[in-house]
């Protein structure tokens, strides 16, 4: 296959459909660099790394009131009906769809935050001290509209949680604040600060008004509008939620950074104008001491 066939060509540039992408082998190792400062960075806090399932239950996301807050979001997974699987079997019908009939009541959920698992994974415990996790999930959002790598159906997502006392949570957002905002200056890439709110807060409660007087959200905003990254401070919502416990008996504060791979992939190309090769050496660059 010659090198500059229409196929090499696709495979070197992400592709999207329906909000779904295709990463050729530049992006990844574009991605592939990203993680390496992001890990990096998780390692130094002392964070463990964990993998959790791909699904979640519904019984558990009802517990974060997920559906409350997000429905809008949700995408949940169901299977064929005992009755409906012989039709399929025999070869029809292959519409673009499948009738809600023909589906099983949906008992899981596609994560739409890789953060959700781990106060899942906590819950009913104790700390000791300060617990920090990161993961990656690839992560599922029904949105409005879908917009190349800028706003996907299914996503990339790193965080790096901390579930402790008040002070430690804020205390590692902070580190993050500076540490993210440093590495930006250093990559020269432009991106502003600014607030965002928190479907989490009821806005009738008294929780929403202190979210109003200090910010549990702040964004990672390129090009004034595309958020590659966040930091989210939850108060002790989920360690209510899921009887997480301080060495004091108090129910624990969470806070997480998180980074969307896909739209860093698509800030760093649409601002520098480089090859993801030059791009994901730039990132490593930036990211040594």
């Amino acid at each position: 296959m010659s090198p500059s066939s229409p196929v090499t060509e696709a495979l070197r540039s992400p592709s999207t459909r329906g909000g779904l992408a295709t990463l050729g082998p530049g992006a990844l190792r574009l991605r592939a660099a990203l993680e390496g400062v992001f890990t990096g960075w998780a390692a130094e806090v002392g964070a463990d790394a964990v993998q959790y399932p791909p699904l979640m239950r519904v019984e558990d996301l009802h517990r974060l009131d997920y559906f409350q807050n997000f429905p809008q979001l949700a995408i949940l997974g169901a299977a064929l009906t005992e009755e409906a699987a012989p039709e399929y079997a025999t070869g029809g019908p292959r519409e673009p769809s499948l009738p809600a009939g023909h589906l099983t009541e949906a008992s899981y959920a596609l994560p739409s935050a890789a953060c959700y698992n781990v106060y899942l994974d906590l819950a009913g415990r104790t700390l000791e001290g300060p617990h920090k996790v990161t993961t990656v999930a690839t992560c599922f959002r029904r949105e409005t509209h879908y917009d190349a790598l800028r706003r996907l159906l299914g996503f990339s997502m790193r965080e790096i949680v901390c579930v402790g006392g008040r002070d430690e949570v804020l205390a590692h957002l902070e580190l993050f604040r500076k540490k993210i905002t440093g590495y930006l200056a250093e990559l020269g890439l432009p991106v502003g600060i600014e607030a965002a709110s928190d479907p989490f807060f009821d806005a009738s409660a008294g929780r929403a008004l202190m979210a109003q007087l200090f910010p549990v959200k702040e964004e990672f905003v390129f090009d004034g509008s595309l958020a590659i990254g966040s930091l989210n401070f939850h108060r002790n919502f989920f360690g209510e939620r899921c009887d997480i416990r301080t060495a004091d008996g108090e129910p624990a504060f969470t806070g997480c950074v998180a980074f969307g791979l896909e739209r860093w992939i698509s800030a760093l190309t649409s601002h520098f104008g480089l090859t993801e090769d030059e791009l994901a050496d730039r990132v490593l660059a930036a990211g040594r001491p």
